[in-house]
């Protein structure tokens, strides 16, 4: 048997104790069903390994199905035993306090100490980590009410990459985690402080701003946060679903244009000079302009690009062609699909921005999580000097498909085989980074599995519109023939 040694801030011992194995992570102990572990298939890339917990996006699948009080335990003795003391938080899902109590008590388990911060947003705590040896988000993000996840943070803000990621695997796997003596197990503590200072924080960063906000928390955790910010900052705030409910009445957590025309509406009712969107937990961002014109994906990470990059920027392989015209004169590096692979990039390129269409933004001169709230208050600085509508006409216009194929999570070896063998035969620039990208003189497409759910995500670009379909098409016929 393998031990794990606490690195930091841990106290008590670690020893050797009982086990859960892997596989059937069930809520009823007295199920015997055997259960594939949220995120197999999921995982990105062509002949990357599969890290069969961990998609993209931490650990995710439906609560109390796939992510049960049973898998949250043992990620948390796993956490305590190799990291230490760990703060954990939530978003306001129905299942989030069921796991984070049991994610804590595994921690506690360990001999090492827990903090809980009750329901904070994602870069709430992931800030507020920097305390701690690491940090724990119960949260599905964006995905359903019926979904729930794990995403694990380092101090500095960048969320665990694969290689730790691939540490905890294996600890559950081997079953090595520790079980302290009686008399040696963790401190519970609470902090109630996190989302006052990361408030602080960023009012300590952006100037005064009168402008009239609508901002759509969608119920989420930043229900609280980024009003108070944004009044905070001098603007007159309308909020928009603004009361923490884990079903997500008023929309779904996804910020998509389709989900938002309340906002929208909003927006040109009031005549407010922007409108502001977040998902579940409140690190991705959207915006709407004074016209109420949707603006997301690729023309707010423009926007953003436009005013932080000198010298380098990074973004997703899945990022349009504008970014690169926006910036004819700094290094664009294209990574994987995931907020925990671009930050990483950021740090190892020094680079100035980072960010996804999806509505993450990471500003390292601020922090190097995703943060939500500091790119809403970000962006609010900025509109006070010029319409948002302004902004983004200067951002060039391609066209670009994106669209998804289901898969069964099951056959994704398979899927990946054939979707290997149809593109390696495309004539074209092909990069295989994340998924199949082959590119042309007048555009490209992308073809990746999600690393969040069992879907195979296709987008499409070109300087035409015809042509965009053109490979849309292409793309997609491939997909479905895969699937």
């Amino acid at each position: 048997m393998r031990f794990l040694r606490r690195r930091s801030r841990a106290g008590g011992e670690a020893f050797e104790g009982s086990y859960i194995t892997i596989r059937g992570w069930v809520a009823d102990s007295t199920r015997t069903r055997d259960r594939t572990p949220v995120g197999k298939g999921f995982e990105s890339g062509v002949d990357r390994r599969c890290v069969r917990l961990f998609g993209s996006s931490g650990i995710r699948g439906i609560a109390n199905v796939d992510v049960t009080p049973d898998l949250a335990m043992a990620v948390g003795r796993v956490l305590g035993s190799a990291y230490g003391a760990t703060v954990v938080g939530r978003d306001p899902r129905l299942t989030g306090e069921m796991l984070a109590s049991a994610l804590i008590a595994g921690v506690l388990a360990s001999g090492a100490d827990a903090t809980d911060a009750g329901m904070v947003s994602t870069p709430t705590l992931a800030r507020g980590a920097k305390d701690f040896a690491c940090g724990v988000v119960i949260t599905a993000s964006h995905n359903p009410a019926p979904y729930n996840g794990i995403k694990l943070w380092n101090p500095d803000g960048v969320a665990f990459d694969e290689a730790q990621q691939e540490e905890i695997e294996t600890a559950l796997e081997k079953k090595s985690f520790g079980h302290a003596a009686w008399n040696k197990v963790g401190t519970r503590h609470t902090r109630v402080d996190l989302a006052e200072k990361h408030k602080d924080s960023i009012l300590a960063v952006v100037g005064h701003a009168s402008l009239k906000v609508v901002v759509d928390c969608g119920s989420g955790a930043t229900s609280e946060i980024t009003p108070a910010v944004l009044k905070g900052m001098g603007c007159r705030v309308t909020a928009l679903n603004a009361q923490p409910d884990g079903l997500f009445p008023g929309r779904d957590p996804e910020p998509t244009e389709e989900n938002l025309e309340l906002l929208r509406r909003t927006v040109r009712a009031l005549e407010a000079d922007l409108g502001i969107a977040h998902d579940g937990d409140g690190d991705r961002m959207v915006a709407v302009d004074e016209k109420g014109q949707f603006v997301g994906g690729d023309k707010l990470l423009a926007v953003f690009a436009k005013r932080e990059v000198k010298k380098a920027a990074v973004v997703p392989v899945d990022t349009s062609m504008a970014i690169d015209e926006m910036l004819p004169k700094a290094k664009v590096y294209r990574t994987r699909v995931g907020d925990v692979y671009v930050a990483q990039e950021v740090r190892r390129r020094k680079a100035d921005f980072g960010g996804e269409p999806s509505g993450t933004w990471m500003f390292p001169r601020v922090t190097m999580c995703p943060d939500g709230v500091y790119a809403a208050a970000h962006l609010v600085s900025i509109v006070s000097e010029t319409p948002l509508s302004q902004l983004v006409a200067q951002v060039p216009q391609f066209p670009i498909l994106r669209g998804s194929v289901p898969f069964l999570a099951a056959e994704r070896a398979g899927i990946v085989a054939k979707l290997n063998a149809a593109f390696r035969g495309i004539d074209g620039k092909l990069e295989t980074v994340d998924g199949w990208r082959v590119g042309f003189d007048d555009g490209w497409f992308l073809v990746r599995l999600s690393g969040t759910e069992p879907k195979i995500r296709i987008t499409a670009e070109a300087r035409s519109e015809a042509r965009a379909k053109e490979l849309y098409e292409l793309a997609l016929s491939k997909a479905k023939a895969a699937a």
